[in-house]
């Protein structure tokens, strides 16, 4: 076989990888891909080279965010096919527009844009009323400003202000360990996992995951500050099929109230304002 058809060293172990990660055998791949098991065995051990076709199908099979496809071809010797674009790139204008518009209908109720790694990008105005609120001085560490989950798990951001702390905590730290788990070893979420459980007071409890249960699909939060109690319950949602690795990671955090006081708080909080 000539060298030209052997795959690149890297590519084979990473395809291996994510299919393991994924939890599918090469015949669950090969079907998934509509390619022989035979050569995606190949692939994987470096006997036969990939087409950039083919990466891409098997890329599409493993159901990869854009950035790993990126990856996967750069692994094989291709150029990247997905373009990651600043947000502030002007290509970028109609993601930007398409959430500044989502925030602003949210509106009198919180809304946030998060990274994928669940750093802040944008806030609505309810969003900065909430914060004021929960913050009557800036925080010491600015990792709480920046980050949405060490916010809430930081023992300087919102943790003492959550009154339901530790159901939140142990949900999210379930969707974080989710993720993790159909990611490599290095992934960010597992990274980021990682960190929160590091912080004092985080309860050994927290780290048990139970994979048989069904995730949580929206969270309620229930808050507490001097005399104020609201609560919410979260979503979080995504641009539908973005071609942009830095729009598909992107993360809208909906904040929704829970009761009639919540609502009511949130509308008169918003009226003041605007006087």
């Amino acid at each position: 076989m000539s060298s030209a058809s052997v795959a690149p060293a890297g590519f084979g172990p990473l395809l291996r990888q994510w299919r393991t990660a994924r939890r599918m055998s090469q015949q669950q791949l090969a079907i998934e891909s509509e390619v022989s098991t035979r050569h995606i065995s190949y692939v994987e051990n470096g006997k036969s080279s990939p087409s950039r076709e083919m990466v891409l199908i098997l890329a599409s099979a493993l159901d990869l965010p854009l950035r790993e496809r990126n990856s996967l071809l750069s692994a094989a010797g291709f150029a990247p096919v997905y373009r990651e674009s600043h947000l502030g790139a002007p290509e970028m204008l109609p993601v930007r527009h398409a959430f500044d518009t989502i925030l602003a209908h949210h509106e009198p109720y919180p809304a946030i844009v998060l990274t994928r790694t669940w750093d802040l990008v944008n806030m609505n105005n309810a969003f900065a009323r909430l914060f004021s609120l929960l913050f009557e001085t800036p925080p010491v560490d600015p990792i709480v400003t920046r980050n949405v989950m060490h916010s809430l798990f930081h023992p300087g951001g919102v943790r003492p202000c959550v009154a339901n702390w530790e159901e939140v905590a142990g949900i999210l730290l379930d969707r974080l360990y989710r993720e993790s788990i159909v990611e490599l070893e290095t992934s960010e979420s597992r990274k980021l996992m990682d960190a929160l459980l590091a912080y004092p007071g985080v309860s050994s409890r927290l780290r048990e995951v139970d994979l048989a249960a069904t995730p949580e699909v929206c969270i309620t939060v229930k808050l507490k500050k001097n005399e104020i109690e609201l609560e919410f319950f979260t979503t979080l949602t995504t641009l539908g099929t973005p071609m942009d690795v830095t729009a598909q990671e992107l993360r809208i955090e909906s904040y929704f109230p829970a009761d009639e006081p919540t609502g009511e708080w949130l509308r008169k909080a918003a009226a003041s304002a605007a006087n």
